[in-house]
């Protein structure tokens, strides 16, 4: 079983910075795919950033050029730096990890990929 807990949410101006961290608990296979999603009220889930094992990641539109995804794998840990924040960016901010099947192995912002997801993180922005 895999747990995902976020942390380092929170109320910022326009413009400031924020890091979330996604600390892994229990055991993933040595090929996974790792993201980042968020959901503001009324609207779907969004996929904003992934990684895969070998360290490639790819970023939505909407975040690219302001965040970035990494991951630190000795300390079990996700991270996503957010910088440039707008109030367009307040949503509660999820980790998910799911492992890999087989095919083409990129990172991925769909959902449907992942099978392990944390409560949330809630991240506001104020103008």
């Amino acid at each position: 079983q895999v747990q995902l807990v976020e942390s380092g949410g929170g109320s910022v101006q326009s413009g400031g910075s924020l890091t979330l961290s996604c600390a892994v608990n229990g055991n993933i296979p040595e090929m996974y795919y790792m993201g980042w999603f968020r959901q503001s009220p009324g609207k779907e889930r969004e996929g904003i950033a992934a990684v895969v094992t070998d360290g490639r990641t790819t970023h939505a539109d909407t975040v690219k050029e302001r965040f970035t995804i990494s991951e630190d794998r000795a300390k079990k840990m996700l991270l996503l730096q957010m910088n440039s924040l707008n109030p367009e960016d307040t949503a509660m901010y999820y980790c998910a990890a799911g492992p890999f099947y087989g095919g083409v192995y990129n990172p991925d912002l769909r959902a449907k990929r992942y099978t392990y997801w944390g409560r949330g993180t809630q991240v506001t922005v104020s103008s």
